[in-house]
Formats: structure tokens, C-alpha cells, sequence
């Protein structure tokens, strides 16, 4: 693996670290609209931000790259609704599938077979991150402020939890 790829796959590494302080900024914001559902929604997000980031971590270590870490700027931390942060959740994810897409570009253009096959996973992992924050986007503006079905929604959001997929 060439220098500039190894650097940009590092560059991702931060920046899905990055993505994980992002998420839990959205869920302080939550917690502090008392919607414990929303927070826990982005508690949730953060921790698969930082199992993305290791997943590269590992993949650099097994490939014999050496790994550094950067500083993080500050993340948003208000919002002006739950709806205002969760659109700004989906424009940052809009933000990673544009990195994954160089990435994959850059392995291409360097024949890198084996990081392509890598960052197939995450190619297919962004399609999914970019359709769910769409629909809870469109769920959100459908039900406007009717306060039963927002109850309903931090309800649901209070029972989701991580589990890492299994190697595949």
C-alpha cells in the first residue's frame, strides 16, 4: 500500500472518531431536552462511529501501517430541534460516504485490491447509514408536533443497542 493511501485510511480513522464525538454532542444535546430515547439513539451511534474506526485501526495494523491519532475540532452542540440535529447527523454522514467513495477511488487508481475489499463493507455500511437517517428524517417531519407519536418514536429509540456485526 502506498503512502498517500495509507495516510488517507488513517485520515478516516480520525474522522470516524471523530464522527463518534459528533454523535455524542447530539446525545448531550438530547439529554438535555429530556429525551433520553434520542440520546440513547446517538449513545449508540457514537459506538459504532468508534467500532468503524477500529475496524480501520486493525486493518492498518494488519497491513503493517503505522496508526496516528489527530486532534479533534469541537463539534456542534445545539441544535434548534431534535429534527435540526438529526438533518445535521445525515448531512454528516453524507460527509463519510464521500470519504469512503475517495478511499475507494484512491485504492483503484493503486490496483489495491486487498483495501478495496475492505472498504466494500463500508461502501454497503454508508447506503444504510444514509437510509435510515433519511427515514427518521421523513418520520420526524411527518409527525410534526404531534407529542404522541414524537413519545412513541423516544420510546423505540430507548430500546436500540449496538452489536457489532460478525466477521464476514
Amino acid at each position: 500500500m502506498n503512502d498517500s493511501l495509507s495516510q488517507a485510511l488513517n485520515d478516516q480513522l480520525n474522522f470516524e472518531l471523530y464522527s463518534a464525538h459528533v454523535y455524542l454532542a447530539i446525545a448531550a444535546y438530547c439529554s438535555g431536552e429530556s429525551l433520553d430515547g434520542f440520546a440513547n439513539f446517538f449513545i449508540v451511534q457514537a459506538e459504532e462511529e468508534r467500532f468503524h474506526g477500529m475496524k480501520i485501526y486493525k486493518y492498518l495494523n494488519d497491513r503493517g501501517v503505522r496508526v496516528t491519532l489527530s486532534g479533534m475540532g469541537d463539534p456542534n452542540n445545539e441544535y434548534s430541534s431534535i429534527l435540526d440535529a438529526f438533518q445535521h447527523a445525515y448531512e454528516h454522514e453524507q460527509e463519510v460516504t464521500k470519504r469512503i467513495y475517495h478511499l475507494s477511488d484512491l485504492a483503484m487508481n493503486d490496483r489495491e485490491h486487498a483495501t478495496i475489499q475492505f472498504l466494500k463493507w463500508f461502501i454497503d455500511e454508508q447506503v444504510e447509514e444514509e437510509a435510515m437517517f433519511d427515514s427518521i428524517i421523513n418520520k420526524l417531519k411527518r409527525i410534526e408536533h404531534d407529542s404522541n407519536a414524537f413519545f412513541m418514536m423516544d420510546n423505540e429509540f430507548a430500546q436500540r443497542t449496538f452489536t457489532p456485526p460478525a466477521a464476514g
